[in-house]
């Protein structure tokens, strides 16, 4: 270790452990817009949770107004009725496994955020959901659309409030600023990015109802993508992931939370290849090359795309993707 990592390991202190010795660093760019810029890293050698070793002051450049969770309002993609009635029986299998075309239609039309809900205990259409930094809503918007009832979205980075013609509200709060009781809150692929996350589960503790459930989905170091792309892992997503947990570390912030963790279930999709093999070849996840903007003019052929598709089941299988779905509950 060079004495310039020394330095940094005794300014390192694990935010989730307080472990303050013997991190391993990493320097990480922002490519997800191209900005390029470096920030360091740190893996605790003791929970492993890999963390920012300092938050930017001002995180405003690194959510611009394109920013695609705060900007795509979910409404245009609910105005064809057909659709909406193949998205309604698609919905009503991946939360309650009931119906045969149903069935056809997830298997062709996968949407691991919605299966993820299948798993919360007792889950009905009058379950009392918060869904925690949900940008715009595009996933309450979609169970409102299937009948839920009993929703709200909260996220402090919206402009405004939000309350859509079918009822659904988003509020422009933080999980601190709520009070109530919920049945089930939800994070997903909120937790990397918030600045406090023991806060964050403290709070959705206290707004849980006893037998009430937490669900986060969110990126893993226990996973063979961290292992194998290193600082190109699309998941590092710097300086936007504050803490990529590992199991063991966000296990520990649970306990803290008096919170429980019941499952873990794997759910990587094929992001963690293509988004990684794209930053090896310097390419930004917005650039006009990019898969997730022009799959077409992407570097990757149908072929390949298909062998990632593949090797995410196998890894998922193996518990072994990048993200994985980790189910809570009151102590």
């Amino acid at each position: 270790m060079c004495c310039f990592e020394v330095l940094l390991n005794d300014f390192m202190i694990c935010k989730i452990c307080g472990n303050a010795h013997d991190h391993k660093t990493f320097q990480v760019r922002e490519m997800m817009f191209g900005y390029r810029e470096w920030f360091t890293y740190f893996q605790c050698s003791r929970c492993a949770c890999l963390q920012i070793a300092e938050i930017p002051a001002d995180m405003a450049k690194y959510y611009p107004a394109n920013y695609y969770s705060l900007t795509q309002s979910p409404v245009e993609h609910f105005k064809n009725p057909v659709k909406n009635a193949i998205r309604k029986l698609r919905n009503n299998y991946a939360f309650f496994g009931n119906g045969i075309l149903g069935r056809w239609l997830y298997e062709k039309y996968p949407a691991e955020y919605f299966q993820s809900l299948s798993r919360v205990p007792d889950l009905t259409r009058t379950t009392r959901i918060l869904d925690v930094g949900c940008g715009a809503g595009a996933l309450l918007y979609a169970l409102r659309e299937s009948e839920f009832e009993n929703l709200l979205g909260v996220d402090p980075f919206i402009e405004t409030d939000i309350e859509y013609e079918n009822g659904l509200k988003i509020l422009q709060k933080k999980i601190d600023d709520l009070v109530g009781e919920w049945d089930l809150i939800m994070f997903h692929h909120v937790f990397e990015h918030l600045p406090d996350p023991l806060e964050a589960l403290q709070a959705a503790s206290r707004l849980l109802a006893p037998t009430g459930a937490c669900l986060i989905r969110t990126p893993t170091v226990s996973s063979w993508a961290w292992e194998h792309y290193g600082v190109n892992w699309v998941q590092l997503d710097a300086p936007r992931h504050f803490f990529i947990h590992s199991l063991d570390s966000l296990e520990r912030v649970a306990k803290k939370a008096n919170l429980q963790l019941t499952q873990i279930v794997y759910d990587a999709t094929t992001l963690q290849f293509w988004g990684s093999e794209q930053y090896r070849k310097n390419i930004p996840f917005m650039s006009e090359q990019s898969y997730f903007i022009n799959p077409s003019r992407s570097v990757f052929s149908r072929a390949e795309i298909n062998q990632f598709k593949q090797k995410t089941r196998q890894l998922n299988d193996s518990e072994q993707g990048d993200a994985a779905a980790f189910y809570l509950k009151k102590n």
